[in-house]
This record gives C-alpha cells, structure tokens and sequence, in this order.
C-alpha cells in the first residue's frame, strides 16, 4: 500500500490538498509517527501531486478508518467568527514542546484572544504566540508576541533528543527536521566534530546522541544560546561526549583537528569558510549550509566553496535542498570532502 510521509507541522494543509484531490483512501486510517502521519494514497495518484506537495512515498499497511476529524475542523467549529473569516484561520502551525506559534492574518486582528485560546485547547498548548515579524539579527531572534499564557520556556521532544529553550528568545526551526534526522544517522565513528553555529544543539545533539563520534566541539556566541546548549547537553545525558565553547568560532584554537565540520548558518555562511578550512583534517567532510536563489543554485554555493578552497582539491560529495526559505530562496546544504 502506497503512504504519504508528512511532517506534522504541514500535515493538516497537505492532508486537506490531497483530499480535495480525491488522492486518499477515505476508507483507511491516518496514521500517526513521532514526527510524521502516514495518509494512505489511492494507487493512481499523478506524478504532478507527488511534485507538488514534496511527498515522500513509502510502502506499508494501514487499518480501515473510523470517523476522522481534524485539528483544524474543529478549531473552524469552536471559534465563533463570522463564516467569511473562517478561512482566514491558520491551518499550519508549529508547536514546540507545550508553546504554539501562529501566524494570524491581520483579518482576525479582534477576534485573537478568542483565537489563541481555542488553538491552545484542541492542539494541547499552555501557551500560544503569535508571530509579528521576521527572524532579525546575528542571533536570529524569533520575533513573536505571547498571545495566550505566560511561560514560553519548554523542553520540546524530536526523534527522542529533548531540546530546551524558550521559544520566544530562541529560533527553533522545525523545517530543518529532516537535516537533524540525517546528522543522526552519519557514519562517524571515532571522529572529531566541530559544530561551528551550534545554537541549542540541533545538530550536535542527534550525532552525540546517536553516532559514535570520538568528541563533539559545540560552538556558539550567543550567551543564551549557549545556556540552553550546556542544560541539553546534560539532558540528554551527552557530557562525556561534547564540549561546548562560548564565543566566535573563528576563535576556535587549532589548526587541522577535525574530521567533520557543520556550519549549520544561513546568511553569511561562506564568510566562516577560511576558519573551516584551516580546522579541518585532509580527507575531512564540511556539511555547508547557506540561503540561495532558485534562480542561482548550484552555481552559488559552488563558486563559493571554490572561492574559499583557493586551490585546495575537494570534491562534492551532495548537494540538496533542506527547505523552501520564501518564494524564490531556498535553504541549501551541501557535502563536500577536502582531499588536502
């Protein structure tokens, strides 16, 4: 049988695309993963729809289905609201631990309270913020107004890593899951690690968690940040394993000490690849991140990597697209091994 794998956090707005479709089995359940839901696929769904939508297909069993009513249905029958606004309703969400982040269109400006408190009650959050406007500054600070509740502070659980942070000071990016799924899985054993952007441990905590990598450099210059970074470190009981530094990683000593090195930041990511080079071993593998026009990938981050190796020999091991970052950028990683 053919399932969509989709993450929770798009699930509700893909689950409602498919249907109006007809692509889903209305006669088999959805069904639920730690991060994902699983909606069972009528065999002849196009190629277009499985593009569109980003499906991941996989093959597996369902069980027939019993009544179904979404999150989002509900929340549409609980508010009161004129009919005409209802549309105007978030059905995409982000929930991190306990916290619920929303984007409310200024349609629903009144009505915000009445909104926060019916999305808290059926989604199970004690508090619920609102977001007012663009990540901004070297941290990238989440820009969010606490709407319902107090405590924005909550330990959210992925992949069975537990991450610590207050979500209103604190970026946390759930459309990275993927990215933190596969530094999990990374053949690394017996490496040395540095993590030059750790921030509260994203991509540190799943390859200390769940690899065998030797030692783990987590570093970051954000004072919260790092808070945040030690408390987890503890959390998930990886102190043996990961040393976190505070300051600017191009302070970082050393000079050809790792055999793996994340630069887990988008902006400016390629004015860090010097410091990159002059830590890594030959023969050691940069997983390289960086914002990119559609319209100049991967010619942009290729001549930037080509750019900072000034000579050197390497070779690109992948490049893929990790997220969707607006309507014409995307967030881009690329592997690339340096052979000297």
């Amino acid at each position: 049988m053919l399932l969509a794998k989709v993450e929770k956090r798009r699930a509700e707005a893909v689950r409602r695309s498919l249907f109006a479709r007809d692509a889903v089995r209305k006669d088999l359940a959805i069904l639920e993963e730690q991060d994902s839901i699983l909606i069972p696929l009528k065999e002849n769904i196009d190629a277009e729809t499985i593009r569109e939508f980003g499906l991941e297909l996989i093959e597996g069993e369902s069980h027939p289905r019993t009544f179904y009513r979404s999150p989002y249905e509900e929340i549409r029958d609980r508010i009161e609201i004129p009919d005409k606004l209802k549309s105007y309703l978030p059905d995409k969400w982000e929930k991190l631990g306990d916290v619920l982040v929303l984007k409310i269109p200024s349609e629903l400006d009144d009505y915000e309270a009445q909104i926060a408190e019916i999305y808290a009650r059926v989604l199970r959050a004690k508090t619920v913020c609102r977001e007012v406007g663009i990540i901004t500054g070297p941290y990238r600070e989440p820009n969010l107004k606490v709407i319902f509740g107090s405590e924005t502070e909550t330990v959210h659980v992925e992949n069975g890593i537990k991450y610590k942070l207050d979500v209103a000071r604190i970026m946390f990016s759930s459309g990275n899951i993927n990215e933190r799924k596969r530094m999990s899985e990374l053949e690394c054993e017996g490496e040395m690690v540095i993590d030059m952007f750790a921030g509260i441990g994203y991509f540190t905590l799943p390859i200390a968690v769940y690899t065998n990598a030797r030692k783990i450099i987590a570093c970051e210059i954000n004072p919260l940040s790092y808070r945040y970074l030690e408390e987890n470190i503890r959390l998930n009981h990886v102190e043996s394993k990961v040393t976190a530094f505070l300051g600017d990683n191009r302070h970082l000593p050393g000079k050809g000490i790792a055999d793996r090195i994340i630069m887990g930041y988008i902006g400016t990511t390629h004015h860090y690849l010097p410091k990159a080079l002059e830590l890594i071993k030959s023969g050691g593998t940069i997983h390289y991140h960086e914002t990119c026009p559609i319209d100049l990938f991967p010619e942009q981050p290729m001549r930037r990597i080509d750019d900072a190796m000034n000579g050197r020999r390497y070779e690109i091991i992948s490049v893929r697209e990790v997220k969707s970052y607006g309507p014409s950028t995307i967030h881009i990683v690329v592997d690339v091994r340096v052979l000297e």
